[in-house]
């Protein structure tokens, strides 16, 4: 079978040099579970168009040799790339942060999670062997499996330990450097709260004594298409922050928390109902800024206080 060749992509080349010059560090996910961008249902296509007996069920991106090479094809091509605009190798890129393996990995059976835990260590492995200077996280949503007994309670309901992904045994593996949570509650706002805030105490005090690494809660959001919707959003924000620099100011796993999903204009064909402009929003905009602003000034105590440039939002604020 011919080798898989990948075109191009220029445009990821921007956006990496420009999140360098605008001083963002950038989390690049691998692939997504979902269909929406092609997804891992696209690789079952791509390996059923090449006359594989594959099976339909997308559990087969998991475990099938031919797509996991297809997988790996496809990483090493980006972790491997000399950006065109720069020169300089994604594998040596500064503005980087991490490798996600895939957006939120599921099994359309319980019967597959563990191939999607060898997958995981498999890959993990892989891209550490191509890169040694960025960190490497899954991408979970947080579950908790059917043999994490003892949290599987904090799941949104019982269908969340049937997908074959647990947070615990998925985060484990050595090359993974951080674990990763989502957390986009649908309810009445106290309802959420009250399941919000079991969820990231949870995942913090797993992520401190159990897996001993850092957790980043990757994605944050609540539906704004609603009436309150950004009142509600607000204070599901407040509570994640306060709980993460709790933890942050205790130098515990607690490591920071993204909004899904933040929107610039002109990226309007991004929208979905969890989107906004941060900057039409004050009141949210401000949360967003103050947070950075405390977890900075956290970082940093018992050092030499570090020189801000005159722009940089965070002048004059303290924790």
């Amino acid at each position: 079978m011919a080798p898989i060749r990948f075109r191009s992509r220029p445009g990821l080349d921007y956006v990496v040099v420009e999140a360098r010059r605008r001083g963002i560090r950038l989390i690049l996910s691998l692939v997504n579970n979902l269909s929406a961008f092609g997804g891992k249902a696209q690789y079952v296509k791509w390996a059923q168009q090449a006359g594989i007996n594959v099976s339909s069920s997308t559990d087969s991106f998991f475990s099938h040799p031919i797509m996991k090479r297809y997988y790996k094809s496809y990483v090493k091509a980006i972790v491997t790339r000399k950006n065109s605009l720069s020169g300089v190798k994604y594998a040596e890129e500064p503005a980087i942060f991490a490798w996600e393996l895939m957006n939120e990995p599921r099994c359309k059976s319980y019967t597959s999670s563990p191939a999607l835990q060898a997958w995981i260590m498999e890959m993990a492995a892989f891209i550490k062997s191509l890169d040694q200077k960025h960190l490497v996280t899954v991408g979970l949503e947080g579950f908790y499996g059917l043999t994490s007994n003892a949290s599987s309670g904090v799941n949104p309901g019982d269908w969340a330990a049937a997908l074959g992904s647990d947070f615990i045994q998925n985060s484990a593996s050595d090359n993974i450097d951080f674990a990763s949570v989502h957390a986009i509650p649908r309810a009445d706002l106290e309802t959420k709260i009250t399941y919000l805030s079991h969820w990231v105490d949870t995942h913090i005090k797993d992520a401190e004594n159990v897996l001993k690494k850092p957790v980043l809660f990757t994605e944050v959001g609540s539906p704004l298409r609603i009436k309150q919707g950004f009142q509600e959003r607000d204070v599901m924000l407040k509570t994640v922050y306060d709980k993460i620099y709790k933890s942050a100011r205790r130098s515990d796993a607690g490591a920071g928390a993204l909004i899904w999903q933040l929107l610039v204009e002109g990226t309007e064909q991004y929208l979905d109902q969890y989107s906004l402009v941060a900057w039409k929003h004050p009141s949210t905009y401000q949360l967003i800024i103050g947070q950075s602003c405390r977890l900075q000034n956290s970082s940093f105590q018992g050092q030499t206080k570090r020189k801000l440039h005159h722009t940089d939002p965070c002048l004059g604020k303290v924790s």
